[in-house]
């Protein structure tokens, strides 16, 4: 664990490179982390990236990340759901969330990796280009999202280490 000026502390985990279709559970991503005593006032998120931009999801939501490994459409969708996945019996909307964005279509030939979170009691997918690091901050270092960004009630905050920002996701908006 590192560091950082602002008083957050970050793990690495390279989990997006080489997946090679291999999923991983939330339980194998706590087991790397180094949580000692002085980090029990510490949030937890999973940091992914959408193009240039960085973005985070509360650790306690994510159930799973796993490879990008195509989805069934469904008929009447809204654009930014890619479509279902079969997880274990359980059937998975994907959602990706560089269309959510209004930023495009993500490009799955490149690594693109789901993301599996609870939301309101119902997975789904989240479909980004990498994920990068588990991040543990303190709740005083997470700056409000200005209004402009949080209008759609999208992101609930802003994270800023090493002169990079962050933004945290507000899952339960993203269904809405």
């Amino acid at each position: 664990m590192t560091q950082t000026e602002n008083g957050t502390a970050t793990a690495s985990d390279s989990l997006s490179s080489g997946m090679g279709g291999m999923s991983y559970g939330i339980s194998d991503l706590r087991a790397d982390l180094d949580v000692g005593g002085d980090d029990l006032n510490l949030t937890q998120f999973v940091a992914f990236s959408i193009g240039d931009q960085h973005y985070c999801v509360d650790i306690m939501q994510v159930r799973e990340i796993r490879a990008w490994d195509g989805a069934s459409s469904l008929p009447n969708a809204p654009q930014y759901v890619r479509g279902v996945i079969n997880l274990r019996g359980q059937i998975v909307p994907v959602i990706d969330l560089r269309a959510r964005f209004g930023q495009g279509e993500t490009e799955t030939e490149n690594g693109a990796v789901i993301v599996v979170v609870m939301i309101a009691d119902k997975l789904h997918g989240l479909l980004v280009d990498a994920v990068s690091d588990i991040l543990s901050i303190r709740p005083d270092a997470i700056a409000a999202a200005p209004e402009t960004a949080s209008g759609s009630g999208l992101l609930t905050g802003i994270i800023t280490i090493d002169e990079q920002m962050v933004a945290v996701i507000g899952l339960e908006r993203l269904t809405a």
